[in-house]
């Protein structure tokens, strides 16, 4: 019962970090219907840009939560930036060009940022430093960490916050009135290009964020450490209903239990052939399902054609 209990502490935390990646996916593609596959990278560029930023001030004598507390507003000014200049430079070109055309767009950038990342910090992986408290708490005889505590209130408050700042706020409903009709809502005084590139620069913050959580939950960050959760970020928001911010966080959850569960399960059921270095093939697994059996999604698409 206690290694049941682990893997679903284990797989909260992993689907978390998940959730927040894929309501960046969401949040594109519900107003532009754009797959940014770009957006595991802005993962990348965050965790190490904190890196960095930890690097420099190491020395200095702050707190070790004070220096993660700056680092993280660092890596989501520099990821907010460069996923701006990517809509921008990028995106904004081709917004009505046929659908293809972005999607290889978005492809070649994944590539490209992950070829500057590795110019600018080297290919080697670098260890990322504890700066929580190393406090351990016993939950029903496993074990949950102090930094995978804040990584869950911190997921819990940002979905929250999120969800308040798209129902109930003004440009909330400048993004639904976007994702809806953009023609009509420029109409009716809504600036679209404005609406597009804050939904990035939100989406960027959120991937800033959960980069910073991997690096600090698993102690290592590098050039290509965001192409697998960026890709299984996308997978939980079709698992959940891309272009739906509820289901986005559903299906970044259940995904990484399902990979948690999977993970600590699979030599068991398999006789001990596939050891757990085989759990990546669950997202994938959990894709094709979805997409075969019900393409909408569990809780379905609810942004509405375009006329």
């Amino acid at each position: 019962m206690d290694t049941f209990i682990q893997q679903i502490i284990n797989g909260l935390v992993l689907g978390s970090m998940y959730a927040l990646v894929a309501l960046g996916y969401t949040m594109v593609y519900g107003i532009i219907n754009l797959i940014n596959f770009a957006h595991g990278e802005v993962l990348m560029v965050g965790a190490l840009t904190s890196w960095t930023v930890v690097t420099l001030l190491a020395g200095v004598g702050l707190p070790g939560w004070l220096l993660l507390l700056i680092s993280l507003i660092a890596a989501i000014v520099v990821c907010a930036a460069l996923n701006y200049s990517i809509e921008k430079i990028a995106y904004r070109p081709l917004r009505n060009a046929p659908r293809l055309a972005p999607l290889i767009t978005a492809m070649g950038m994944s590539l490209l940022l992950q070829t500057l990342a590795m110019i600018i910090w080297k290919p080697n992986y670098k260890s990322f430093p504890t700066l929580l408290p190393n406090e351990v708490y016993d939950v029903g005889g496993a074990v949950i960490t102090f930094t995978q505590i804040v990584i869950l209130v911190t997921t819990v408050i940002v979905l929250g916050g999120l969800m308040w700042l798209v129902n109930k706020t003004k440009l909330g409903r400048a993004m639904r009135a976007t994702a809806e009709n953009p023609k009509v809502a420029a109409l009716m005084g809504v600036r679209p290009d404005m609406v597009i590139s804050a939904t990035f620069i939100i989406g960027a913050a959120l991937a800033a964020l959960a980069g910073v959580m991997w690096a600090s939950n698993y102690g290592s960050v590098q050039h290509t450490m965001g192409f697998l959760p960026g890709l299984k970020a996308f997978t939980a928001a079709v698992f959940g209903g891309i272009g739906n911010l509820p289901g986005a966080m559903v299906g970044g959850v259940l995904l990484g239990l399902i990979e948690s569960l999977g993970a600590g399960y699979i030599g068991v059921l398999t006789g001990g052939v596939l050891g757990s270095h085989y759990q990546d093939i669950f997202a994938f697994i959990v894709l094709i399902l979805v997409l075969t059996l019900r393409p909408q999604g569990l809780l379905g698409e609810r942004v509405a054609d375009r006329a």
